[in-house]
């Protein structure tokens, strides 16, 4: 992993430490030959030519990048988590409700080729 990548991740807040680890591991685990390196000052997994940016902000983490229908239907059944177009916004209690194959779900259908 880069180094700022671990240098950010190292940073984030504890109340949100669990969550981005549960996104990360959720991540790597479905692609685990994706690159994890910093972009637009987040870390950005790469899987060939697509991206998946997680970013940690004062409510949680959002996540950003996939292109349209490209998100497994999770928009369509969770509008409430969406924060404009492209962004979900991933509050510690919001992801408690949900389960690990749903976030898996979003996760495989912005990385696939």
């Amino acid at each position: 992993m880069d180094a700022r990548v671990q240098s950010y991740i190292e940073g984030v807040d504890p109340a949100y430490r669990p969550l981005f680890d549960r996104m990360h591991r959720l991540i790597m685990a479905a692609h685990p030959d994706a690159d994890v390196v910093l972009s637009y000052q987040m870390p950005t997994y790469k899987v060939r030519k697509r991206r998946l940016y997680v970013g940690v902000w004062q409510h949680g983490i959002s996540l950003y990048g996939w292109g349209r229908g490209r998100d497994g239907g999770f928009a369509k059944r969770h509008p409430d988590l969406l924060a404009g177009k492209g962004t979900i916004r991933l509050r510690p209690q919001d992801a408690d409700a949900l389960a690990d194959e749903e976030l898996s779900s979003l996760v495989s259908a912005a990385l696939e080729a």
